[in-house]
């Protein structure tokens, strides 16, 4: 088994925290509406949010339930993330493959966009379940790899450029397959295509020189922009 990237992730994030800040705040607006549609929160839910980085999940959740806690292993994204937080939002320093929580202790878990910067995202899944009560739910949005094996090898060689912390983007049937390993019950999925402008992209994950150079010749879409899939779950785990 390979190791952990977590130095990876710590290290990217680490340097970009002020952009992806700012990315993240101009997406909290977007994100709480989708929430309150697609997962549709009762309001008395306590809420996590694993790999909460910026706090966009978080802050999004934050009207719709009664609690949220965000957790993630960059300290300078939670410090960040605190400086937005109203009352009903707390945020902690943790992995998202060891949660600091007892089982059981949330009625609603989430994980966005985080899953393909985790070396192993098997025990970050089985983690999800485990923390989340009988009868309760789970959320998890992240992007998608292509069907055909040779794309996605070259959207994950062109984003392991543009961002160290990426690993492996996932195609829909290696999500469902985790899913049912965890014994989940899938309830409703929804897939969304997202069409990136290159450069504010590559800013964002702060890679320039050689590696920008790279990035460019490896994008998928060409050297102005390129096109993600991402896919949302909802799911229940059983009482």
């Amino acid at each position: 088994m390979a190791e952990s990237n977590i130095d990876d992730v710590r290290a990217r994030f680490g340097a970009t925290a002020e952009l992806v800040a700012e990315h993240a705040a101009r997406q909290i607006e977007s994100v709480r509406e989708q929430l309150r549609s697609f997962v549709a929160p009762g309001g008395d839910e306590r809420a996590l949010d694993s790999g909460t980085g910026a706090g966009t999940l978080a802050l999004a959740l934050a009207p719709l339930v009664r609690e949220v806690v965000g957790v993630d292993i960059v300290t300078e994204l939670l410090e960040r993330a605190r400086r937005e937080a109203p009352a009903n939002v707390s945020f902690v320093e943790g992995d998202a493959t060891k949660l600091p929580f007892e089982s059981g202790s949330f009625d609603l878990s989430c994980s966005r966009r985080t899953l393909h910067h985790i070396a192993h995202p098997e025990p970050a899944i089985a983690e999800l379940v485990r923390v989340t009560a009988p009868g309760g739910r789970i959320f998890v949005d992240d992007q998608i790899a292509p069907v055909d094996p040779l794309a996605a090898f070259e959207l994950d060689r062109f984003e392991r450029v543009r961002d160290p912390s990426h690993t492996r983007a996932l195609p829909d049937v290696d999500f469902r397959q985790l899913f049912e390993a965890n014994g989940l019950v899938l309830l409703r999925s929804q897939f969304q295509t997202h069409s990136r402008k290159l450069g504010y992209y590559l800013d964002l994950a702060g890679c320039e020189g050689a590696a920008r150079e790279r990035a460019v010749q490896l994008s998928p879409g060409g050297p102005e922009e390129y096109v993600a899939e991402s896919a949302w779950y909802l799911l229940r785990k059983p009482a």
